[in-house]
């Protein structure tokens, strides 16, 4: 049995990290019996989440897993795909990971609003004394991650802008297609469901989100995407 190791379901979503999300829309799509566990956090071996335990091989990085997959149980997410075909949808994945998922770090951790009504609920088991000390060394150590990436270099606008032209380049991709690279799913559909889906988040309120909208195919594809991998949750 192959455990997950997630956060769980927040903010109505599937789970906080898309990267979560991705990795188990990857083993549901495989069809491979798994179970999802709380707890593994502190014991992460990348210290992040996710990661996989399967039979004793410990797998962290949603990408590592989808490799390891692959692999083991012979399966390719993206039969019937082109090479060329293959080159855009690891691309789309890349933009999505590296490019719009920094500016919504920003606004889950640094915009003081958000992170009241977000982010902040992970700490509520630390006692009031101390809460806010660990509340803002973690939120310190979040700016610095995104300092060192680059994107925390920019200015306010100079994200929105970038992110922008990361969304509508998507919406451009997907066009009226039911997948991401047509009428078949593919590996790259479970990072664009969970990063569009969590761009697009009821909970927070940020610029990503009012852009995300503004795709409507995007917006219809995240819907019809929860629904059918994560129906208990309902619309995002």
């Amino acid at each position: 049995m192959i455990t997950l190791h997630v956060f769980g379901p927040a903010f109505g979503l599937s789970d906080p990290s898309p990267f979560v999300t991705k990795a188990e829309l990857l083993l549901k799509w495989a069809g491979l019996p798994y179970q999802v566990s709380r707890k593994g956090f502190f014991k992460a071996p990348k210290g992040k989440l996710p990661y996989i335990d399967d039979d004793g091989a410990c797998v962290p990085d949603s990408t590592f897993i989808r490799w390891h997959i692959e692999k083991k149980y012979r399966l390719d997410f993206d039969a019937g795909l082109s090479e060329s075909e293959r080159g855009i949808a690891w691309a789309v994945e890349k933009l999505l990971e590296d490019h719009l998922y920094w500016p919504m770090v920003y606004y889950r951790w640094c915009d003081d609003t958000n992170f009241k009504k977000g982010s902040a609920r992970f700490f509520r088991r630390i006692p009031w004394p101390v809460r806010g000390l660990v509340e803002r060394s973690v939120r310190g150590k979040m700016r610095k991650y995104l300092h060192a990436h680059g994107m925390g270099r920019h200015s306010e606008q100079e994200m929105i802008a970038l992110a922008a032209k990361g969304l509508a380049s998507l919406a451009a991709i997907l066009g009226s297609r039911t997948y991401l690279m047509g009428e078949q799913r593919c590996g790259a559909d479970a990072t664009l469901t969970a990063f569009v889906t969590g761009a697009l988040c009821a909970h927070f309120d940020s610029p990503i989100r009012t852009l995300a909208e503004q795709h409507a195919n995007l917006a219809a594809y995240s819907a019809r995407m929860m629904r059918e991998n994560y129906p208990a949750l309902g619309q995002p």
